[in-house]
């Protein structure tokens, strides 16, 4: 009982942070453009990740990027700026973003 119990546990904390930034990513409507794994106005979330994969500043170029906007990169429709995206929060969602496989 109670190695299944530490199992939950253990799935639960491994899991969540996943989960919570797919929420974070809802609760500022990125998901409105993009998804994880197929694009929609903007890439899929694991395009960006393979662009970016071993780019040592690809977290810096992109929490700026979402912040302020761009175009360019993915085509030509311009992502807009989300200023109102605290720092905190951008960079869980890059990070999430970058892990993506």
């Amino acid at each position: 009982m109670k190695k299944m119990l530490l199992a939950a546990v253990a799935l639960g904390v491994l899991t969540t942070p996943a989960f919570a930034n797919l929420q974070l990513a809802q609760k500022y409507a990125c998901v409105a453009c993009h998804a994880v794994d197929k694009k929609i106005v903007g890439p899929a979330y694991k395009d960006v990740a393979k662009k970016y994969a071993g780019d040592k500043s690809a977290e810096a170029k992109l929490v700026a990027k979402v912040k302020a906007g761009g175009s360019g990169v993915w085509g030509p429709i311009p992502m807009p700026a989300h200023p109102q995206v605290s720092d905190a929060d951008l960079k869980t969602l890059v990070k999430w973003v970058l892990s993506q496989k």
